[in-house]
């Protein structure tokens, strides 16, 4: 997710909004939500909803009320209220979307944790607030030295400091409960500013921090998602997964949450199959489920006692079989519902381009020694016909001999066979 104009310039910052890294028009942030009611205007006589939806740090968003009916739009940086002091962000959403977010959300416009705007920021505001935000990789690092100092069992994954600089926040993950009384203490003397500490979990921590998944794109919960649904095992046995941890596990550590995303169809899908552990009673046996495609349709069968001979029916003659057996039938064998086992081996792809290989034009390279040795050869050559001329003469001479005598033999081996035949004629 970003804006179509934010490459790189000449000095390797960012074009676009100019904001270097904190998008201003709200097109690179996390958590993004696409305002599909901007461009309708509202009916005569309806006042635009009041509040708006503000971004601080990573994917921190919450809800304001705009009781100085100012006029803001995406990408303003506003003054809200805080606790103490204020805090600055950066407007994500206005109008009739509000409304539906705060609604699904279940957050109720009238509530005391909703609270207003003071002001649109002034340049002084943000000065302060980019300095705040200049000291938090080297408070992170100090900090994560004097936990560890401590030998408490955390992790201090992010630091965000208020706008105005007076309250910093520090996000850790703990397994247990840690008791960090005196690390309050040494972080209120060491960076002299007001501490809070929160606890999140991992999967909150690998939304705030983002990152690269397993599929190359960023992480579900960095970018759109805002619930997290917990997920079983179960989600990947039913998708006939390997239960390999490090491959199910994403950079939370946890199992990965889109292993929920496809579940539904593929319990839909699997309410055509029967169950794995029925085994069909055949004349020549009892066949034993091994596998099952849940994209093809297809059943593996296999005997008992002879495991290695598997054999692929469909889903509907399964059934009928199972049928069978509830009526006490037993069909002859699995082969007479067997489909052939033949893959097909097509290629999907062609090369209609007619371009085989990048380096079809090159020519082979030879060995630099090869080219020496010849170089070498024919220096020789070279000095020996200098040295004695009537010595290359004589090879010559000998050559065309050669020659000579080739020819003689090769006319001699084509007058063989017509000898042969005369001979056999005569005889």
């Amino acid at each position: 997710m970003g804006c179509s104009s934010c490459s790189s310039g000449k000095d390797g910052q960012p074009k676009g909004c100019k904001n270097n890294g904190t998008c201003g028009t709200d097109g690179c942030n996390k958590l993004t939500v696409f305002d599909w009611l901007s461009n309708m205007s509202l009916p005569s006589g309806v006042a635009p909803f009041h509040c708006v939806e503000v971004r601080f740090k990573n994917g921190r968003k919450s809800f304001f009320k705009n009781t100085e009916n100012l006029s803001l739009s995406i990408g303003d940086i506003v003054a809200t209220e805080a606790s103490p002091g204020h805090d600055v962000g950066i407007v994500t959403l206005t109008g009739e979307l509000v409304r539906i977010q705060m609604k699904k959300k279940k957050v109720d416009v009238d509530s005391e944790d909703v609270k207003k705007i003071y002001r649109k920021a002034s340049q002084k505001d943000i000065d302060i607030w980019q300095k705040a935000r200049d000291r938090e990789q080297a408070i992170q690092v100090r900090s994560r030295e004097i936990a560890i100092r401590l030998k408490l069992q955390m992790k201090i994954s992010d630091i965000e400091f208020q706008g105005d600089g007076s309250k910093c926040t520090f996000y850790y993950t703990a397994e247990e409960r840690v008791d960090f009384r005196q690390l309050i203490k040494e972080f209120a003397q060491e960076f002299s500013t007001r501490i809070e500490m929160r606890q999140i979990g991992f999967r909150q921590e690998a939304a705030r921090l983002g990152g690269i998944g397993s599929c190359g794109r960023e992480l579900c919960c960095s970018t759109w998602l805002t619930d997290f649904r917990s997920v079983n095992t179960s989600a990947a046995r039913y998708q006939q997964l390997s239960l390999n941890p490090q491959k199910l596990a994403g950079q939370c550590g946890k199992l990965k949450c889109c292993l929920n995303y496809e579940l539904d169809a593929y319990i839909d899908a699997l309410k055509e199959f029967p169950k794995t552990e029925i085994k069909l009673e055949t004349e020549k046996g009892t066949a034993v489920c091994q596998k099952i495609d849940i994209f093809k349709g297809y059943l593996w069968y296999a005997y008992e006692g002879e495991w290695m001979n598997w054999h692929k029916i469909s889903a509907d003659h399964a059934n009928e079989i199972i049928e069978a057996n509830k009526k006490k039938e037993k069909v002859p064998s699995l082969e007479e519902f067997a489909s052939e086992l033949i893959e097909d081996t097509k290629v999907d792809f062609e090369n209609v381009v007619g371009q085989d290989s990048l380096t079809r034009f090159d020519q082979p390279k030879r060995s630099k020694r090869r080219r020496n040795k010849n170089r070498n050869r024919n220096k020789k050559k070279v000095a020996v016909e200098k040295q004695n001329p009537t010595a290359q003469k004589s090879k010559e001479g000998n050559q065309e001999s050669k020659n000579a005598n080739r020819k003689q033999n090769q006319r001699n081996r084509k007058r063989k066979p017509q000898q042969r035949k005369n001979n056999n004629d005569k005889s």
